[in-house]
């Protein structure tokens, strides 16, 4: 499929400067540009490849300015990034989508399944699981007995979402995610330990992505929830009885343990640790590799491997490094103090 420059910059709102009859029909890395290919320049430590890249069209921001002349054609808007984003949701929904039900794929009598959604070879639906409008179940996921999933869910190969577990509209799992299993629950007793039955469910709301390899537990009792519009990476665990706000990030393999409350609008840095049990406040920001061992105000900053307000952790990094000649300062005045005595 192939468009001008012109056409895009009509569909985002932008202003073209150069050849607006300058065609693409795929897009490419700045660096990697190619004749018919559209990039984009957003960070300004890449600003030097727009003098070389073979892309015909670039997005570039409103204020970007160049010493060097441009050869390729620019589209300006108010923000590059965003307006990529917007391009590529474009350009995906104009894919073709599958659609059928493979003859290989086992879906129960009493399952329900909207006659507009794709399940794939060796994908299982199991009994009373409800699945929505325009739905695409891949190959080999497993939805379990009494599962329901809402209109415009992608569900990838490999998925599996343990029974009674609800999802919303327009969610989206990647291959090998878990959703539903037990809670890590167990009672020590003088033989070892006793499991504690997880009865809960895992509930998703609308417009979740969740990576690949993610697990969410499912609760205890009542429900572990994850709110509308939440991003989580690839290999984050979710234990149960979580509860992450709306529009909150993760970056991958953050953990996050039993009861923890996360408020909305939170950005979480990778390799996080929460203790569980604790509340986190509303567009928090925490940096990555910290460990979060109490409540957190809105608006906090934090990192460290306890995690600190920010800017008392980079105060203390750049006292780390000065510790070696602190301590020979100390070790040198220890001296002068004995020699001083004798």
């Amino acid at each position: 499929m192939e468009f001008t420059a012109k056409q895009i910059a009509e569909l985002i709102q932008g202003r073209v400067e150069g050849n607006e009859d300058a065609k693409v029909s795929d897009f490419a890395k700045i660096e990697e540009g190619r004749e018919g290919c559209i990039s984009f320049l957003a960070n300004p430590k890449y600003q030097h490849y727009i003098y070389e890249t073979k892309s015909s069209v670039v997005l570039v921001n409103d204020d970007a300015k160049f010493d060097q002349p441009v050869a390729a054609t620019l589209i300006r808007v108010p923000n590059a990034y965003e307006s990529v984003a917007r391009l590529l949701q474009i350009y995906q929904s104009l894919q073709p989508k599958k659609t059928g039900i493979d003859t290989l794929a086992f879906i129960d009598p009493e399952a329900q399944v909207s006659d507009d959604c794709y399940v794939g070879a060796f994908a299982y639906i199991g009994k009373g699981a409800k699945v929505g409008k325009g739905c695409l179940i891949h190959p080999h996921a497993c939805i379990g007995d009494g599962v329901t999933i809402g209109d415009g869910c992608q569900i990838y190969p490999n998925v599996t979402i343990y029974h009674g577990c609800k999802l919303g509209n327009n969610v989206t799992i990647h291959a090998g995610s878990v959703i539903g299993a037990d809670g890590f629950g167990f009672a020590p007793n003088t033989n070892g330990y006793e499991k504690i039955p997880q009865i809960g469910i895992v509930v998703i709301e609308d417009n979740v992505e969740i990576g690949a390899n993610t697990c969410i537990d499912r609760s205890t009792m009542g429900q572990t929830l994850i709110r509308k519009g939440v991003k989580l990476d690839n290999l984050i665990q979710v234990a149960h009885n979580v509860e992450i706000g709306e529009n909150t990030v993760m970056s991958a393999q953050v953990g996050v343990a039993g009861s923890e409350k996360i408020g909305s609008w939170c950005m979480v840095g990778g390799q996080v640790g929460f203790a569980g049990h604790h509340t986190v406040g509303d567009r928090v920001m925490i940096g990555a590799q910290s460990g979060v061992l109490g409540d957190l105000k809105d608006g906090a900053q934090v990192m460290g491997p306890v995690a600190m307000d920010l800017k008392v952790f980079m105060k203390s990094q750049a006292l780390m490094k000065r510790l070696p000649d602190m301590y020979k300062d100390i070790n040198d005045l220890k001296k002068k103090l004995n020699n001083s005595d004798k």
